[in-house]
């Protein structure tokens, strides 16, 4: 499922996508390891493009985006910055979660759940 045109993929967002997936944070790291080879049961992706974003991680066939937040994200300008781009993602049909990386790091449990329960609604014949 092709979710950006290949003209940006190739001049703006392939390499970006690349270097975070080779270099990421300690929580996205983390979630990862909880989210691929199916374990939750679904198939995520990370570090996808989506229109003009790279998401952090994505389940295409919930539509549901997860964003791992570390305290950069806190910041007056960055908060603005994500609202309008969650705005975007959400006009496009996708469900956007946002955990802070402390919570993905100490609560993984309790973050494993609330995504859980989000494909449960999002894909009524999810079983987890």
């Amino acid at each position: 499922m092709f979710t950006t045109d290949a003209i940006r993929w190739t001049q703006h967002l392939k390499n970006y996508a690349r270097t975070n997936r080779k270099k990421p944070t300690e929580g996205e790291d983390h979630l990862w390891q909880e989210l691929r080879n199916q374990k939750l049961g679904i198939r995520f992706r990370r570090q996808h493009a989506i229109q003009k974003f790279i998401v952090d991680f994505v389940c295409l066939e919930a539509w549901l985006i997860i964003e791992v937040d570390g305290s950069i994200h806190d910041e007056a300008g960055q908060v603005e910055y994500d609202d309008g781009r969650t705005h975007d993602l959400q006009e496009a049909g996708f469900l956007v979660l946002r955990f802070a990386n402390e919570d993905v790091l100490h609560n993984t449990p309790q973050v494993l759940q609330t995504i859980k329960e989000h494909l449960k609604t999002l894909l009524p014949t999810y079983s987890r």
